[in-house]
C-alpha cells in the first residue's frame, strides 16, 4: 500500500535520504562547541593586561594553537550546518543555491584566514 499520491510519485518529491546524517551532524558539532568556546573563554580571560609579546608567546604555544584551530574548525562548522538548515527551510527559487554556495565560500573564507593566523603564530612569530 502507497501513501503518495500519483502526482508526488510522478514528480519523485520524497525524503532526501540525508534528514538523519545532517541532524547528528548537527548535534555532534553543537557538543563540540561547548568545550571550544569554554576554551576560548579561558584564553580571554587570561589576555588582559599582557603585553603584546606575552600574547603572542601564549598563542604561538602548539598546545594552544592547535586548540584554537579546533576551536575554529568546530564553530565554523556549526556555523555552516546551522546557516545551510535556515537557507534550505527559508529560501525558494534560483537565490537558493547562490546562498548555499555563498554560505560554504564564506566558512571556508574566514576558517582559512583564522587558520592561516594561527599558524603563522605558532610556526613563525609575530
Amino acid at each position: 500500500m502507497r501513501y503518495r499520491s500519483s502526482l508526488a510519485r510522478v514528480r519523485g518529491l520524497g525524503a532526501a535520504k540525508s534528514g538523519t546524517e545532517r541532524w547528528w551532524q548537527e548535534r555532534v558539532s553543537s557538543a563540540l562547541s561547548i568545550p571550544a568556546t569554554l576554551f576560548l573563554i579561558w584564553l580571554g580571560i587570561r589576555m588582559p593586561g599582557l603585553s603584546h609579546s606575552e600574547v603572542t608567546q601564549i598563542l604561538g604555544h602548539p598546545t594552544v594553537a592547535i586548540g584554537l584551530i579546533l576551536a575554529l574548525s568546530t564553530l565554523f562548522w556549526h556555523m555552516m550546518l546551522g546557516m545551510q538548515v535556515i537557507i534550505e527551510d527559508y529560501v525558494h527559487g534560483a537565490s537558493r543555491l547562490p546562498l548555499l554556495i555563498a554560505n560554504h565560500l564564506f566558512v571556508a573564507a574566514f576558517w582559512s584566514a583564522g587558520a592561516y593566523a594561527v599558524l603563522r603564530l605558532s610556526i613563525g612569530g609575530q
